[in-house]
This record gives C-alpha cells, structure tokens and sequence, in this order.
C-alpha cells in the first residue's frame, strides 16, 4: 500500500499539464525500473528525466519528484502524508492533486479536487454564487453547497465533460445534453 501510495502521488504529479495518454507511458517506464522511493532516490536526475520525458514542464518536475521524495523518506518513514494540509507542503503538489491523492491513494474525501475543466464547468454553469477566478475559490464555492457524498465524483464526471464536450474555445453545446439548463449555451 505504501508503494502504491507513492505510485498514485508521482502519477499525480506527472499529469498536470499533460495529456493522460503521455502520464501513463511515463508511469509505465518508471513502473518498468521499480518505481518506489528508494529506486528514485538512487536515481541521477537525468535518468529521471528521460524516464518522465515528454511530460510537460518535465525539467521542473524532476526537481519536484526529487525533492518530494526526499521529504517523503525522511520526514514520513516513505509513505505520503495523510492530509491535505501536508500533501501541498510538498514540492509540485498542489490542492487538486492533494485532494486526489486523499481520495485515491488513502481512501478519505477530503474536499472537491478542482482543475481547470471543474472550474470551468462550475462557472459556466452558475454552481458558483459569483464568478470565480481560481480553482480554489472554486471548490470552496461547491463545497458550501455540494452534499458531500458527491465530492468524490464530480472531478472524475467534469473532467472528462471538459475535454470531450464542454471545450475552453468552441464548446460543443449544440451536442451537449445540458444545454437547456445551461446559462453559458444559451449566451453562445
């Protein structure tokens, strides 16, 4: 469980701004080298990025995967924190990817992981009181009023939502099973 929850932190950290199809290749070829915190610990940066290449902002990533690492043995004997709180302290980790990392890797529900697409969505929908700028405002807006059974859920229902159909540029609302309640169809 332990491997497995170091496992589920890098995938998260490997994902942002990257396609899913290129994070689970990486994940592939550092699964192939034994990919646990000491194997990584004993890996040369390098190594490490040509494992992670063509991820985006890889070179960046390095740095957090080794760092992150360092930390995670040192301060918590391997494993990942068990809280939020903790999780965005890490290099690279962020509230969406702590909010995921609880619900997946630990099992607790936490809070509503928010990413541009459950951000987006949100606004265009008018689930948030008044427009928000920022994916925390964001889940902080859903959480007052989304029953919390639901938390886990409307990350993975939005997401892929946001990138088959409810676009950033030239949403497909005239293919869209929402656009009769939907204020954002009905303006474009």
């Amino acid at each position: 469980p332990q491997v497995r929850r170091y496992q589920v932190l890098l995938a998260l950290m490997l994902s942002s701004q990257t396609k899913d199809q290129v994070t689970s290749a990486a994940m592939l070829r550092l699964r192939r080298r034994g990919l646990s915190v000491d194997s990584v610990l004993q890996m040369d940066e390098e190594t490490l990025g040509q494992l992670i290449y063509p991820v985006g902002f890889w070179r960046n990533k390095v740095k957090y995967i080794k760092q992150t690492t360092a930390i995670l043995k040192q301060k918590y004997g391997g494993d990942i924190p068990s809280t939020v709180e903790e999780l965005v302290q890490l290099p690279g980790v962020g509230p969406k990817m702590a909010h995921l990392a609880m619900h997946i890797a630990w099992d607790s529900v936490a809070g509503i992981a928010v990413d541009t697409h459950v951000h987006r969505i949100s606004n265009r929908l008018k689930w948030v009181k008044k427009e928000t700028k920022y994916p925390e405002e964001t889940r902080v807006a859903l959480e007052e009023w989304l029953p919390r059974d639901l938390w886990k859920e409307i990350n993975w229902l939005l997401v892929g939502f946001g990138q088959q159909t409810c676009l950033p540029v030239n949403p497909r609302c005239s293919q869209c099973l929402n656009q009769d309640i939907c204020p954002a169809a009905r303006r474009l």
